[in-house]
Formats: C-alpha cells, structure tokens, sequence
C-alpha cells in the first residue's frame, strides 16, 4: 500500500479526520503528524465582570518544528507527500492570520525563521526528486478569527466590513503590500474600533509574502510538483483583490499558465477546507496510475439541475460555481468535459450532478438512478441550501437506493468546501477502483468509502440541518453571560455541567440520527433490502484492466457510532467529530441490479 505523508490544514474532521478515510477508501495509507502536533484551538479562558464577558485568551496553535520533523522522518518511507503551508510555517488555519506586530523585512529575506521551515519542502523535493510534492496555501481572509487572542465578534464583523472595501489597482508585490489601507482615492481608510488594522495589515503582508515565496521559490525554483492556493472567507473587491490578480499574473508568467490557472502546476480558486480533499484525489491518480496519470485525466460532466452555475452563490467567495467547479476538477487530477450547462457529457467518466435548484430534485433523482442503470460513476453537489444540506433535496435522496453507489457527495459549507470534499473523494476512489484487481486491497478500501458516503449525510444534513439548531438553543438558554452567543464557545460560555450536558445531549441525539438514517433506503441498513456500493470495477474477459462501466457491488450491512465519538472538537456547535463505521458485504450480482 502506497503512503502519503500528509500535514494537514489544522485538526477540524474536515482537514484531517475525512481526508485520512478518503485516503483509505482509494487505496493509500495516510501518515500524519501527531495529533497535539497540529491541535489548534480558540481561546479557553474569559475574563468576566459580573454577567459580562469581557476578554477572552489562551489559543493554541501547531507546532512548526513539530511538523518540519514529521516531514524528514517520513521522507524516506513515503511515496508522496501533501503539505499545507498555514500548519508548517505557521502552525495552522488560525496561526497563519495572527494579528502581528511586523510584517517582516524585505522579499525574500522577510523572515528567516519561516523561510527555513518552507525550504523543509525543498529539501525534500531535491532528495527524493521522484516523490510527488503537493502543497496548499491559502490567501489570507478578510475577517480576524473570532474568540482566538481575545479577539471577538465585533472585530470579526468590523474587519470584514473594512476589508471588503475597494482599494486602488496595483499590479507590482510591493505596492499591494503597502496599499492594504488606502481608498481609491489615495487615502487611508477611518480607524478600527475592536482591532489593531495595523497588526491586521502586517500578518496579511507576511502572508502574501510566504504566497510569493511558495510559488516563487519552491513551485518554479524548486520543482515543487503543485500547489493549490485556497482563498478563504472571500468577496468581489477589497484587500484581497489585487493579491489574487497578482498570484494568476505569476502563475501565467512563471509557470506557463493561462488565465491565470495552470492544471499541471498551481491553480487559485476560493476553498480552504476542500483543498485537502482534492488534493488526496490528485496523489491517487498519481500513486496509482504512475507517468501516465497526465495522459489518463478521467472526464468529468456537470449537470445542473436548477440554475446553469454562473453565478456566486456565497457571500464568502469571488469566483463563480460553474468556474469553481472547473478549477478544482483541475486540481482533483480530473480534465472537463463539455459545457455542462447544455446537457453534454453523456460520455464522460464521471458525472458530477450540481443540484441548485429544490424544484428539479425529482429529475436530479431520475437521472442519479439511470446513471446507476446504465453504471455511470455519478457524484453529488448540494447547493441548495448555503453551508447544510438542502431540507428538500436531501430526503429525496436518501429515498433513493442509487443514492448508495454515489462515488462522492457533499452539502458541506461554502461552494469551494463542498465542491473539493465531493470531487476528490469521487476521484480518488475513481482512480484506485480504475486500477486495483486484487480482492484484499478492494475490500479493505470498501468500508472506508462507505463510511465516509454515510459521514457526509450524517454531517451535513443529519447534524448540519436537524440536529444543530437545538444544540445552538440549549446552549444559547443555559449561557450565565448576557453578551455573548454562547454555542461559538461553549467551553467557556456554558458551565462545564451545561457543557457536559450539551455533549450528553449530542451524543445521544446522534445515535438515534444514525439509526434513522441507516433505515432509509439510500442505505436500507437493517432492511430487507439494503442498498450497494460500488465494490470494484469488473475485468471483463480478454480485457487488460478494470472497467468503469462494469461494477461489481457489496451491500450495506451495519453501522456503528462510537457513543463517546460525537464531540464538540472545538468547543462550538458549528463543528463535531462524528465516525461512523460501516461495513460492507460481498454479495450476488443480481442483488444489486
């Protein structure tokens, strides 16, 4: 079994929990750092004057040195490697957009101590100049993080509002990283009130300035194979901007792009959380189909059911669906077929079916069961419904048996987090399924997928749209403080028994979502007749490989939830860990035609 040394984003289930298991499902065995090594979390303590909470500290972060040690350990061992920057230069997500009192020197010496760190990367590509080497970086967003330093609410919103504001075009590094504070007009915005602008400005210039150096320095100079930078927390204008259009100016003259993306070498887009994700599906094709992974890009269809794509569903992104989805089928390892939006691709290796309206779920659900018919590897893209899965759409799909044999699906957050988690775990397990011929590997890559597929559903709908709103009401009814929403923090916001009691409450809520959804016929667990899964592509006689339109299937069998598993990770109700184990059985073609 191929190993991949991975370092992830931070330690959300979204960056390290769900990519390990997609790993698993296609094939490969994730090596990761140690947890503590890439815990982060907010603040753990408030300060409180009568029912008021008035400050809040103790964040904590990744370990760097930690990390860089991970990666020349494992150098030798591992087959590839994916590595997110923000975590080894900076400790994570949260560590890489600290308020700082400098923005470092000048370019390219601007910090020794985090140049040192990425050149780990180098490194590694200059010793093992065969290993692939993947990178995620990502743009600094617009707000501060709530509740990490003390930083609160009020400065979140004050600090997106500001940084949404245009700023003057420039076009050279120096100017952009100079100009973060001035109107069109030349003059500096008014003073902030809840955060120190300056100290926001110069984390945001030492960012852009590792972006540079990430493309600059280890992506041309270096070799480094790809990179994928992830905007996140996004708009149309303001700071971010002119770093955006500066990073597709260099992607273009440095690395040979167009357009400012480049399939082969770096491509920008707004994702943070799916990149992890996408890029595991990129390693697959790699690890599993060799030098020829480039000539042997799968084909991947879009079809919308509701409108064509081309407008930005999401107040947090630039970039349009429909282009956003082609930019990370880039990235994923996968090429694009037709337009989509006028119904080609019937040919294609992989339909992805983009449901963003509630009124066509019923043709949605038609075309997912004769895609299963006619054994097209289908995957799903809930966009109804912003950051859950959609009220409406998703119950027809649980209605459906097809719904089982999905390569990948997702309702999961913004446009980019739910187009990088279902894409990379449809391709990834496309590429190993494409490929792998010996029993024992197939079955222990079966039950990986099919407990990620019924994770995604038990997330982002189960939790995501039932269940979160009673957590976020108990939390908010039991907080002793007058000024705070509770459920953001609820480690320090509830009572640790109001907090053991919300966990108590997740916990057992959590069991009897699982058990319901176990029951529908997506999964028909328990049932008469269960639904199936994709357990291998057949080889049919005279034929060299496994083939796509020939499956061979398993039927879902069990489920279990660890009942101490559900937690709050992150003390707050937007995020749980949640890891449902499903297994599979083999059983009679006939069973599942």
């Amino acid at each position: 079994m191929k190993k991949i040394a991975y370092v992830p984003l931070d330690d959300r289930p979204a960056n390290l929990d769900d990519v390990i298991v997609q790993g698993q499902a296609a094939g490969l065995e994730v090596l990761t750092p140690d947890r503590a090594v890439v815990r982060n979390r907010m603040d753990d303590q408030a300060e409180v004057e009568g029912t008021e909470v008035v400050g809040t500290s103790g964040a904590s972060y990744g370990n760097t040195e930690s990390v860089r040690q991970f990666l020349t350990s494992r150098a030798a061992e591992a087959d590839g490697f994916i590595v997110s920057i923000d975590m080894l230069a900076y400790g994570g997500l949260i560590g890489s957009r600290r308020l700082r009192d400098d923005g470092g020197g000048d370019y390219p010496d601007y910090d020794p101590e985090t140049t040192l760190l990425l050149d780990t990367i180098a490194k590694l590509k200059q010793d093992y100049p065969n290993k692939p080497v993947f990178l995620l970086d990502t743009v600094m967003r617009l707000a501060t993080t709530t509740m990490a330093e003390g930083l609160s609410i009020e400065a979140y919103t004050e600090s997106r509002a500001l940084m949404m504001k245009p700023r003057p075009s420039q076009t050279e590094f120096d100017e952009i990283a100079n100009g973060y504070d001035l109107q069109p007009d030349g003059t500096p915005y008014e003073d902030t009130v809840h955060f120190d602008k300056q100290r926001y400005y110069n984390a945001r210039k030492h960012k852009f300035k590792t972006n540079r150096y990430v493309l600059e320095a280890l992506v041309r100079d270096a070799g480094i194979d790809f990179a994928a930078f992830g905007v996140d927390d996004a708009s149309t204008q303001g700071v971010q901007a002119n770093e955006i259009d500066w990073i597709e100016a260099r992607i273009d003259e440095w690395l040979g792009g167009s357009g400012g993306q480049n399939p082969d070498r770096a491509i920008i887009l707004p994702d943070a959380d799916g990149l992890g994700h996408a890029l595991m599906a990129r390693m697959a094709a790699r690890l599993h189909d060799g030098e020829q992974a480039q000539a042997s890009k799968p084909s991947v269809a879009v079809r919308y059911f509701g409108p064509d794509g081309s407008t930005i569903v999401n107040p947090y992104e630039y970039m349009d669906v429909h282009t956003n989805i082609l930019r990370h089928v880039d990235i994923s390892g996968g090429t694009y077929l037709g337009d989509g939006r006028a119904g080609e691709g019937s040919d294609s290796d992989l339909e992805l079916i983009a449901l963003t309206g509630e009124d066509r779920i019923g043709d949605a659900i038609a075309k997912i069961e004769s895609n299963r018919a006619a054994q097209v590897p289908t995957l799903v893209v809930d966009f109804t419904r912003g950051g859950s899965a959609g009220t409406v759409v998703t119950p027809e799909l649980l209605n459906s048996p097809a719904t089982g044999s999905l390569l990948g699906y997702s309702g999961w957050n913004t446009a980019g987090n739910k187009i990088g988690m279902a894409l990379g775990m449809a391709l990834s397990r496309f590429f190993f399924l494409r490929r792998e011929k010996q029993e024992r590997p197939l079955g222990l890559a079966l039950d990986a997928h099919g407990s990620l597929l019924f994770k995604r559903f038990l997330k982002d709908y189960s939790y995501k749209t039932l269940e979160i709103g009673k957590i976020r009401t108990e939390s908010r009814a039991r907080t002793p403080y007058t000024n705070v929403t509770a459920d953001q923090n609820m480690k320090i916001f509830n009572t640790p028994a109001d907090y053991d009691y919300l966990t108590q409450l997740l916990q057992g809520d959590m069991q009897t979502l699982t058990n319901e959804l176990a029951a529908t016929p997506a999964f028909g667990i328990g049932g008469s007749s269960p639904a199936c899964a994709i357990r291998r592509f057949g080889i049919p006689q005279g034929e060299a490989g496994p083939n796509p339109r020939d499956w061979r299937f398993a039927q879902y069998a069990a489920v279990v939830l660890p009942q101490s598993d559900p937690d709050f990770l992150w003390w707050r109700a937007f995020e749980i860990t949640l890891n449902p184990q499903i297994d599979l059985e083999r059983t009679s073609q006939g069973a599942c035609e």
